[in-house]
């Protein structure tokens, strides 16, 4: 591996605490107790208040809902300090968090609480509807919480419909505040840093969605790494816009922060012009975010006039930030968009681009102790430099398997010279200097008349016309080509570009096989609440 541009004055192995996550919680709030934990909406929870929640609620899971070591508890939550606590409180009383995607609905809730075996779950009272009807048949419990319960209702910062709402009844389910108020105490902790901790479950774009078993340990390494290698200033302030429910947000906006005792803004609907006053107000300095969040960021009129200033490290994935994008951001803040790369099957980052030497559109070096590999899809045999193949990992933050599915763990693991690599499904290449690049998902290639289109390439072309907003490139049939590719565009509000003189800039910018046949401009793209673009939605639209 070549480690020539690895970040100066940082070790290449990484010493992980053998501790639980939430014994993280206890350290910080021994050391910070009057800190600012959560600053959310207006309303602040100090450190002390944190923990102190954090146990009742662990308290109440042991003692009136009979949660026991290794059990496992669904959390369906928008961010909020409710998630913070509930998800210690959870690690707490030594149970696993199965963290539910707030988009998902009934039938995709009902699926992961059945197969996860969770019998309790905490959720906001927005998502009532969707996990209502298990409540009293497949899960035993249910505590729901409202988010106006901490915020301050005066705050001039612009308040989503669900963050303002009062407290409803829900019938089945205890309300959050009565849980609190019998102040119960839990029992010693009794999980290590190798009982289970999180299961997120996969997007299921393969089938069914599958838990990843995590466990502390795992998490714990992707915990510290972060700011490790981003040489994040121990008095950060960490503005979380990202869902805490995906491991991306929950690592950025959850574990790492309260690991190094530091506030965390919270945002539970992302909003740009809320994101801009959280980042002025409270001088934020570590912010994570993908490409599309910050496409809209930019995109406010009076960004020019808000000091944001205290920006010090701006981090994301999840797809390739276009050149002229982070060329503007360092113009505007003198900073660069760090870009790294993982998944749920790796608890977030495996790459991350060096901090002081990062390569644009970049997946960056693997991070501490992970070894990776670009190897022939068919074979499995490493490939020389430069060349495109998939992308293997191997470290301590990758999964032990799915669960309760061990033919499909067996076939995401690959045994190469000894070694156990996670198989991505991901393709990219490694260049001269080590730095990985992804080339796109492995089953995401256009094939026009026997060249190979990768779509990630042609959208990054397609953002450095001023008129491109977003974009997303897909195949679409062609009767002479077999597939050409056709790219969907959400313009730059004011520009009046058509697909013809796209499609001739296009030209210019790209090989001809590679330029759009067909461009149609829509009002938005279908994204998760992770904020990924669901082009796989679109391609079997087209193709339909």
């Amino acid at each position: 591996m070549n480690l020539t541009h690895w970040p100066p004055g940082i070790p290449k192995h990484l010493e992980l605490p053998e501790t639980s996550l939430c014994y993280s919680l206890e350290v910080s709030a021994q050391r910070y107790p009057q800190r600012a934990a959560t600053l959310y909406y207006g309303g602040t929870l100090r450190y002390a208040e944190l923990k102190a929640e954090v146990d009742a609620l662990a308290g109440y899971l042991q003692q009136h809902c009979g949660v026991r070591r290794g059990d496992r508890v669904a959390l369906y939550m928008q961010n909020s300090p409710q998630f913070i606590i509930a998800m210690h409180a959870i690690l707490r009383a030594d149970a696993m968090v199965v963290p539910i995607n707030t988009m998902n609905l009934g039938r995709e809730v009902a699926h992961i609480i059945r197969d996860s075996g969770s019998r309790v779950a905490i959720f906001g009272q927005e998502l009532a509807a969707h996990i209502a009807p298990l409540l009293g048949a497949d899960l035993d419990h249910g505590i729901v919480a409202t988010y106006s319960e901490y915020i301050d209702p005066d705050t001039d910062l612009p308040l989503p419909d669900i963050v303002s709402a009062s407290a409803e009844e829900i019938p089945g389910a205890i309300a959050w505040r009565a849980v609190l108020a019998e102040h119960c105490k839990p029992a010693p902790a009794l999980a290590g840093p190798d009982d289970l901790a999180v299961m997120p479950y996969t997007s299921g774009t393969t089938g069914a969605p599958k838990g990843c078993i995590h466990t502390h340990r795992n998490v714990m390494h992707t915990t510290i790494a972060g700011p490790e290698w981003c040489f994040v200033p121990k008095d950060c302030m960490v503005l979380a816009a990202l869902p805490m429910f995906h491991v991306t947000g929950m690592q950025n906006g959850v574990t790492s922060p309260i690991f190094g005792g530091v506030s965390i803004a919270i945002m539970t609907r992302w909003d740009k012009r809320c994101a801009a006053m959280l980042i002025e107000r409270f001088r934020v300095t570590t912010w994570t975010a993908i490409p599309t969040m910050l496409f809209d960021f930019l995109n406010q009129p009076d960004l020019a006039t808000r000091d944001l200033s205290s920006l010090y490290c701006l981090t994301g994935g999840g797809a390739a930030m276009p050149k002229a994008v982070a060329e503007r951001i360092h113009a505007l803040w003198g900073i660069h968009y760090i870009e790294g790369y993982g998944l749920s099957e790796t608890m977030a980052p495996t790459h991350v681009n060096p901090f002081h030497r990062p390569k644009a559109q970049c997946l960056g070096l693997p991070i501490f102790d992970v070894h990776a590999l670009i190897v022939d899809i068919e074979t499995l045999k490493p490939v020389p430099d430069g060349e495109v193949g998939e992308i293997l990992v191997d470290g301590p933050q990758v999964f032990s398997g799915y669960h309760n599915d061990p033919e499909r763990t067996a076939a995401a693991f690959a045994e190469i010279d000894g070694r156990r690599y996670f198989r991505t499904g991901d393709l990219g290449y490694v260049d001269e200097e080590g730095y990985f690049f992804m080339v796109d998902r492995l089953k995401r290639m256009i094939n026009a008349s026997g060249f190979k289109v990768w779509p990630a390439e042609v959208e990054s072309y397609l953002y450095a016309h001023p008129a491109v907003l977003e974009a997303c490139v897909i195949a679409c049939r062609d009767p002479h080509r077999g597939e050409s590719v056709k790219a969907l565009i959400v313009r730059r509000p004011g520009q009046d570009v058509d697909a013809d003189r796209l499609i001739a800039w296009s030209r210019e910018q790209m090989s001809a096989y590679k330029v759009p046949h067909a461009v149609e401009f829509v009002d938005s793209l279908p994204k998760n609440a992770a904020g990924k673009v669901l082009w796989r939605l679109l391609q079997e639209k087209e193709m339909a």
